[in-house]
């Protein structure tokens, strides 16, 4: 048996991510409009009746609109507009024991957003197990490829190459939109500070949380925090936990962040001195920070097997630290 699926926004970057992963996909159909049909509010609500579940990868505004033009839908929303709304089930099936059955059972699913993800995923264990106060605040770097910023991003990066864009970090405002999300879903008292980069590469990203060992709660080690990390994702098919200090998963001492592009796989790295802790997520902006995870959450909602569709990495394990 086959479900349909409507993209609409399917010409933007991340429509046409999960197109082309779609596409390939055993258990999907994909319903398609003609472009001169793109905006049309009545194309679309015929497309959204007869489609299984329609993934909106819009600007948020217009995946609001889209919501209330055809209320009876089940929706897959790719953008920012409700992650943090009543009503959501939020998309990341790994936080909880009882979040992929919330999925499966959802009308209305929120992807994750790239960044939160990585954070999300390395900081909510720690509190969950104690191991991390949530009132302690947060510092969190990351840097991502320059596809996450959209085609104009892209734009610029694809036809210039000086050395003012090889890196360049920005949300100086300290209000990026997603760290609303970063706070609820780590369950944070506060929220983190962020500060984002963009890299002179197309895809790929690494999200950084440093804390000193003495902001750990009680006697708590890196040892500790390993094990939190490797007990709470020893089954999940998409998150892989290094070993404690990975020096393999470095080249001469760098760490690329595009060892898992095209892919909808996350590393979970956790780095330590005596008095530093270093928690590294690495993963594709475009994979499981956005089109794989949408094709991971598509998969639940149409209660298909959830790896159908995207490539099971071997899992990365390491050996247990004294």
């Amino acid at each position: 048996m086959t479900y349909s699926v409507f993209i609409d926004g399917q010409a933007g970057t991340t429509g046409l991510e999960l197109a082309a992963r779609l596409s390939a996909h055993g258990g999907i159909d994909l319903l398609a409009i003609e472009d001169r049909f793109r905006k049309d509010a009545a194309q679309r609500r015929s497309l959204y009746e007869q489609a299984d579940v329609v993934a909106l990868c819009l600007p948020d505004d217009a995946a609001r609109e889209a919501v209330r033009l055809e209320p009876g839908a089940r929706f897959l929303d790719a953008s920012t507009a409700h992650r943090t709304s009543p009503g959501w089930t939020y998309g990341l099936p790994e936080i909880g024991a009882s979040q992929r059955e919330a999925i499966r059972a959802s009308a209305r699913v929120a992807n994750p957003g790239c960044y939160p993800t990585g954070f999300v995923l390395g900081i909510r264990p720690l509190i969950e197990a104690g191991l991390l106060d949530p009132t302690l605040p947060l510092r969190m770097h990351a840097v991502s490829g320059y596809s996450g910023g959209g085609k104009s991003m892209i734009a610029k990066y694809q036809s210039c190459d000086t050395p003012a864009l090889r890196t360049r970090p920005y949300g100086f405002g300290l209000s990026h939109k997603h760290v609303p999300e970063m706070q609820r879903y780590a369950k944070t008292d506060s929220a983190p500070l962020f500060a984002p980069s963009v890299g002179h590469y197309y895809r790929g990203m690494l999200v950084q949380v440093a804390l000193f060992t003495r902001e750990l709660s009680g006697n708590t080690k890196p040892s500790d925090v390993w094990r939190v990390l490797t007990d709470r994702y020893r089954d999940e098919p998409f998150v892989h936990v290094h070993g404690l200090h990975p020096e393999n998963a470095l080249d001469d001492g760098f760490l690329s962040p595009t060892s898992r592009n095209g892919s909808n796989d996350l590393d979970l790295m956790v780095f330590a001195s005596d008095e530093q802790l270093l928690i590294v997520s690495r993963y594709d902006n475009l994979g499981k920070g956005a089109a794989g995870a949408a094709v991971q959450n598509l998969n639940l909602m149409l209660g298909l097997p959830e790896t159908e569709g995207l490539r099971v990495a071997k899992a990365t394990r390491g050996e247990a630290p004294c």
